[in-house]
């Protein structure tokens, strides 16, 4: 079992392994032990593995936003003496990631954005929050918020994959609705062609949460990015396809070490 710690700004977090530093960002609802199927990589990389603001064991629930989100991460990792590393961002974390690298780009040593979004059109903003919105209450109220949830993330689905979810997926009701509002207000249109650094997209074959297109869209806008599709995959590659993306992480960050 490894323990958590707590940085001087009140986030737990995960510091394990050795290696170049490699942060890894969950998503919305979920919480840091979440990466479970990738503590594996601490073989070869010093893992620091945060909750966001307000969610898991983290009890600061003022400022839920992107941006805050971000700045948390940077101090930690100034807190930790870590003066640059590998920034893996999942759905949400994804734009968190993003906004790292428009606060502290020197930070960066390289970014890698899973199953994540970068802009939603004004337009569709307020139908897309109210209709999540309502969906998430009703099946709250319901009793079945883990599994609509699970079946609505998951392309396999079996006894095994929800246990799993189960294990990652922890949301506090105005926390994730605080958060999914702030979702709703990225806007990295600008940014992503300002991204000098080595970046890989991964996005999942059979995505309802965030498509496919979306990360398509992204890595035509990304200089030089490079851009998976793990087939056979829902919104969390990182559960139904935890070896393949594993293997994804490693020859990415191998490259980079190569390189460097």
């Amino acid at each position: 079992m490894i323990e958590a710690k707590i940085s001087s700004t009140r986030i737990p977090y995960l510091h394990f392994g050795k290696g170049v530093p490699l942060v890894l960002i969950h998503g919305l609802g979920e919480v840091k032990e979440g990466w479970m199927h990738q503590f594996e990589l601490a073989e070869g990389y010093e893992l620091i593995i945060p909750d966001l603001r307000g969610h898991g064991d983290c009890n600061k629930t003022q400022g839920i936003t992107i941006n805050n989100f971000a700045t948390d991460i940077i101090q930690l990792l100034k807190e930790l003496n870590i003066e640059s590393a590998h920034i893996l961002g999942l759905s949400m974390g994804g734009a968190v990631a993003q906004e790292i690298y428009r606060q502290s780009p020197s930070i960066c040593s390289s970014l890698i954005l899973v199953s994540t979004f970068h802009y939603f059109p004004k337009k569709f903003k307020k139908f897309l929050f109210e209709n999540r919105k309502a969906k998430f209450e009703a099946v709250t109220a319901s009793g079945n918020q883990t599994e609509y949830l699970a079946k609505m993330a998951l392309f396999s689905w079996n006894c095994d994959t929800l246990a799993n979810f189960k294990q990652l997926f922890k949301p506090k009701h105005q926390i994730f609705l605080d958060s999914l509002e702030s979702c709703l207000e990225v806007n990295n249109l600008t940014l992503l062609r300002k991204i000098q650094i080595p970046t890989l997209i991964i996005g999942g074959q059979y995505d309802s949460v965030l498509p496919v297109w979306i990360q398509a869209c992204m890595h035509k806008q990304i200089p030089n990015s490079k851009f998976v599709i793990i087939r056979n995959t829902g919104h969390l590659a990182k559960l139904e396809a935890k070896e393949h993306f594993n293997h994804l992480l490693r020859s990415f960050l191998d490259q980079q070490a190569s390189v460097g």
